[in-house]
């Protein structure tokens, strides 16, 4: 029996950040380091964790964690810590700092609900990279286009308690490759977006030519 459906390739998993990488800000000394690291970066992937609603009408007190990365490392603030998140919010009200990320809508109106943190200077590659009006560019389609590759989206993680005292390794990998991948797929995105513009700009070079 043959099918008329189109045969998928499969995709090799996304192989993520080494978690020697991530980092728990849990102490004034470390959030010190981290806003170091972060300070002089020109784009940060961005991203938030919220515990689940499981009812209807039921309101989120998220957001739980944010996770802010850089091209080597990425720092998770967990929210329980307030007085450890100072450095978040310095960089995610940067004007000079670009944070990118995946469906930002949620997380900026919780952030600033929550923290009073009012996000400045960001881009929701959701929409920038959307291929129809009708719909957005999530970040598992964005990992596929751009690196042939398939990024695990466990649901059994996506859905657990963000809001526990000690977030377990699975958590942190998860939140980890959620906020990095953002920054790797713009950045990708933007290479691509360059070597267009090159190409055409010596098409134009060569057409005057002939």
């Amino acid at each position: 029996m043959t099918s008329d459906e189109p045969i998928l390739p499969i995709l090799p998993p996304y192989p993520g950040i080494q978690f020697n990488k991530i980092c728990l800000v849990d102490s004034l000394e470390i959030a010190e380091l981290a806003y170091a690291a972060m300070q002089s970066a020109d784009v940060i992937g961005f991203d938030t964790e919220s515990k689940p609603i499981f009812f209807k009408g039921q309101q989120s007190d998220g957001p739980h964690l944010i996770q802010l990365a850089t091209d080597t490392q990425v720092f998770l603030f967990p929210v329980v810590h307030t007085s450890y998140t100072e450095p978040a919010k310095a960089v995610l009200e940067s004007k000079q700092i670009l944070k990118v990320g995946f469906g930002l809508g949620d997380d900026n109106k919780r952030l600033h609900a929550k923290l009073g943190i009012t996000p400045a200077n960001v881009l929701d590659l959701s929409r920038v990279m959307r291929e129809s009006k009708h719909r957005e560019m999530g970040a598992k389609a964005a990992v596929a286009k751009y690196f042939g590759m398939k990024l695990q989206k466990s649901k059994k993680t996506s859905t657990s308690n963000w809001a526990v005292a000690k977030l377990s390794e699975r958590q942190l990998q998860y939140a980890a490759d959620d906020a990095q991948v953002a920054l790797l797929v713009y950045r990708e995105w933007l290479r691509l977006k360059d070597e267009v513009k090159l190409d055409a700009k010596f098409d134009v070079k060569d057409d005057r030519h002939i």
